[in-house]
């Protein structure tokens, strides 16, 4: 029997419950946004400020945001996520690949970059602007 490493546990964790990201988090820990290339958000410093960033994700999906994990691998320095990111807007929903990186440092996040398969796209279905011929829209 194999024991899984403890950033695998914590990645589970917080991805099961974003808001669980305040008990992994280094008081100095970065976020560099999905929306790193077309805004100019692309990186938010301070444990406080990330988990405001994922309250208003949260908040901005109507409470209706999941990451369904498919693959979590990590080390005692690196760790990855892949799954899908799903949210629901009354009948339409959205869902999309997705993929996590973290760096860690003595068992405390200090870095993580997130990514979205079309960032744009989701983007555009938070905001309540689901746009024509988007693929990852379900009606």
């Amino acid at each position: 029997m194999s024991i899984l490493h403890p950033n695998i546990a914590t990645l589970r964790a917080i991805y099961e419950d974003l808001s669980r990201i305040e008990h992994y988090g280094h008081e100095d820990m970065v976020l560099h946004t999905a929306q790193r290339h077309a805004s100019n958000q692309d990186c938010i410093y301070g444990k406080v400020a990330v988990v405001e960033k994922m309250q208003a994700l949260i908040l901005e999906s109507g409470r209706t945001l999941t990451m369904n994990v498919d693959s979590i691998i990590a080390n005692d320095y690196f760790g990855a996520a892949l799954g899908h990111i799903r949210a629901r807007r009354g009948d339409d929903h959205v869902g999309m690949p997705f993929c996590g990186l973290w760096r860690f440092h003595e068992g405390r996040i200090v870095e993580h970059w997130e990514n979205a398969y079309d960032i744009t796209a989701l983007d555009a279905f938070l905001a309540g602007e689901i746009g024509p011929g988007t693929t990852w829209v379900r009606r």
